[in-house]
């Protein structure tokens, strides 16, 4: 009796699997095949209703399709407009029952604003403290330039990856990421390449988010210990006078040097304060770094990430709060601009440095989305303005990214202070006792603590179903795990916490295979196999996998 409650939609699967065509929540299309049920067992809402006699005929269809689909040959599965749609699914009885399928439906897909919102969110991380600080790096007007130039590049990159997995004929591609179309032109190489490549982004991120967290957490404890003790740090610290107090932790004494060379994080990096003993048990580089494993390691244990997901709406509150700051503080500030187009001066930089790739570099980072656009897409109601929404979404990253880097950079005050004292993270350029910037640091200190084991959860994800084909081995598979991560960004944040340089080589490495290679070679063979492939592409795509080619190794040159 119990094979009569069963359900005739099998999850088992034979052979190869059919590809999705337009998910619902309830069932996985990974493993829909073609199935028969008498028109007469076929009931709609009301159990009185009849089944319609074009819907007898989709019936008849799916049966005569499901004998021919023994083969494995895939060019016999039924077509898309044989499969029934979501909103015709049922799960059918023996006993002549059916209960419609109540999943997703056109009204679940969010509109262009929505998907707009949506990318400019995932996109904007860690980066963003970082563009002013890029700008220095680069020189004012080559770095408007390179955030321009490389905005478009980016784009142009990312458009070859939505776009990808349509190119592949006699294929379903519906439920395709990239790894996959890369798996599909270059086999088990592509496939894994891809993996690696999408892992140091990623690892790189949780780098820098452990390094900023181990900063946030330093300066919000400094607040709050020197608020309650009447603690008043302001004297000793080299920066400008007033309410509005700027500061240059790490005073460059060779202005025509470069100081990313010379801001090696090395002891307690600035924790003067008037108790010692504080001073010993809250260091910015050899305690609180270490204070975070207790409350992180355990979350990155977690099973699932759903819980920490209700928290990713902290991110837009941070980035809209980080605006409203920066806007505050350059009207308070300021412009104080020069324009010195080679010639570094006592107070400014030139126009143009030969420090721009690690511009290009960060920029590689906070441009990237190409790893997770197709599943962004696929939630747009009008997959036909894709291209449009996805430009407009690069667009306003773009304008934010200029507008934080410009206003940063140019109501920096100098003189007194030098240009090249703009900090990678350039909240460092605040005293921890100003109360905007403690609100900033806790807001994203908040924000990191839960996306943090969303991170973690993706690199379990994809390492541990890569190797064990279970996102879950057991606890200990995943400890280990954990540790190597955690670990890394312990030794970072206390060796070398400069997230200017962390993000500009993580973003460099995954961009030389995510951004520039993959996407141009599998442009270039899909034209090819089309017959379509000309001489001026093939020159501008090879020229795109020197440039990331370029960008990689001119960040060990700097």
């Amino acid at each position: 009796m119990e094979d009569d409650y069963r359900p005739l939609l099998s999850p088992e699967q034979t052979g190869e699997c059919y590809s999705n065509r337009d998910s619902t929540d309830s069932l996985d299309f990974k493993t829909k095949r073609p199935f028969h049920v008498e028109p007469r067992n076929i009931v709609g809402d009301d159990p009185q209703e009849r089944v319609s006699a074009e819907a007898a005929i989709l019936n008849s269809r799916v049966h005569y399709y499901s004998r021919l689909t023994a083969s494995s040959d895939r060019l016999l599965s039924p077509p898309n407009h044989v499969i029934p749609g979501p909103e015709e699914l049922y799960i059918y009885s023996p006993l002549g029952t059916a209960f419609k399928v109540t999943g997703s439906d056109p009204s679940s897909k969010n509109p262009s604003i929505i998907t707009i919102f949506a990318i400019w969110n995932t996109m904007m991380g860690t980066s963003i403290l970082s563009i002013p600080w890029g700008i220095k790096q680069a020189g004012f007007t080559l770095g408007v330039l390179i955030l321009i130039f490389t905005g478009l590049l980016m784009l142009y990159c990312c458009y070859i990856v939505l776009k990808s997995p349509k190119s592949i004929p006699y294929v379903d591609t519906s439920d395709w990421e990239f790894p996959d179309v890369c798996r599909y032109y270059f086999g088990k190489f592509g496939q894994w390449s891809s993996l690696v490549f999408s892992m140091v982004s990623l690892i790189g991120a949780m780098v820098v988010y452990w390094v900023l967290m181990s900063n946030f957490l330093y300066n919000s404890g400094q607040f709050i210990y020197n608020y309650v003790h009447n603690v008043n740090v302001s004297d000793s610290e080299f920066g400008t006078n007033g309410s509005d107090k700027v500061i240059c932790p790490f005073p460059n004494t060779n202005p025509g040097g470069n100081s990313t060379i010379g801001t090696l994080y090395l002891g307690n990096g600035g924790n003067e304060t008037s108790d010692v003993s504080f001073d010993h048990w809250w260091s910015k580089t050899n305690t609180v770094p270490l204070y975070l494993i207790t409350l992180l390691l355990p979350l990155l244990c977690f099973r699932s990430a759903s819980f920490f997901a209700r928290f990713t709406f902290l991110g837009t509150i941070s980035v809209v709060y980080l605006i409203v700051l920066v806007t505050i503080k350059a009207v308070h500030l300021g412009f104080h601009l020069e324009f010195h187009w080679f010639d570094t001066t006592q107070f400014y930089v030139p126009e143009f440095r030969l420090l721009f790739p690690q511009f290009t570099g960060v920029l590689t980072l906070a441009f990237f989305i190409h790893n997770c656009i197709i599943t962004l897409m696929k939630s747009n109601k009008h997959h036909e303005n894709n291209v449009r929404d996805l430009s407009v979404a690069y667009l306003l990253v773009g304008l934010t990214y200029l507008y934080v880097g410009v206003l940063i950079f140019a109501a920096f005050p100098s003189p007194p202070l030098f240009k090249d004292c703009i900090e990678p993270n350039f909240l460092d350029n605040f005293p921890s006792s100003d109360v905007m910037v403690f609100v900033a640091r806790t807001f994203l200190l908040f924000q990191m603590i839960t996306v943090y084991p969303l991170l973690g959860y993706l690199v379990r994800v994809q390492v541990m179903g890569q190797i064990f084909g279970n996102h879950y081995p057991s606890f200990f598979h995943v400890l280990a795990l954990n540790i190597l991560i955690v670990g890394s960004g312990v030794l970072m944040a206390k060796f070398y916490p400069n997230i200017g340089s962390i993000i500009r080589f993580s973003g460099a490495t995954c961009g030389l295979a995510l951004v520039f290679v993959f996407p141009a070679l599998v442009h270039m063979i899909s034209l090819r196999r089309q017959g379509l492939l000309r001489w001026p592409s093939a020159l501008f795509h090879s020229f795109l996998i020197l440039l990331g080619m370029a960008n990689l190794l001119a960040q060990f040159f700097m």
